[in-house]
């Protein structure tokens, strides 16, 4: 008597399972290429706001960043340009997102501390910090690059 091979039955279950574990690897692939494109697309956004100084001057700025130098050493800084703004909310350091932020309001505390800012975010909360940080507001106008100093600034409009 002789029995039937079941080979053929075997290899076909073994391409089939093959063949599902690839698709499963490319969706991922694909799903992950897709997530990190949006977080990327999100950190290359870029804000636009109407800055008013202590003056009472309006600057329209695009490209809008958070602009300060931490101090290595005697003679060297380093940059950091940030889509946040650090403020204190007693002893913690929070950073808030610009695009979370509908308008900034500060209210100068004296010629050298740094202002107190009530943030109002695009969700309908609001609340007063410290700014946490001497820094500068920067980005393009109309006319060319502009730097407004923190201290300098009475009101922060996002658009």
């Amino acid at each position: 008597m002789r029995v039937l091979s079941c080979r053929f039955p075997w290899r076909a279950q073994r391409n089939l399972m093959n063949l599902a574990v690839m698709a499963v690897a490319i969706l991922l692939l694909v799903s992950g290429t897709a997530w990190a494109q949006a977080k990327a697309d999100k950190a290359d956004r870029l804000f636009s706001a109407v800055i008013t100084d202590v003056q009472g001057v309006e600057t329209e700025v695009k490209n809008l960043i958070f602009y300060w130098e931490e101090r290595v050493s005697e003679t060297a800084f380093v940059p950091h340009e940030l889509k946040h703004l650090p403020v204190k909310r007693g002893t913690a350091t929070v950073n808030v997102k610009f695009d979370t932020i509908k308008q900034i309001v500060a209210r100068p505390q004296g010629e050298k501390d740094l202002p107190f800012v009530t943030i109002s975010l695009t969700n309908g909360k609001s609340a007063e910090f410290v700014a946490a940080m001497n820094g500068s507001f920067r980005g393009e106008s109309d006319f060319g690059q502009v730097d407004i100093p923190v201290n300098a600034i009475s009101k922060v409009i996002f658009k």
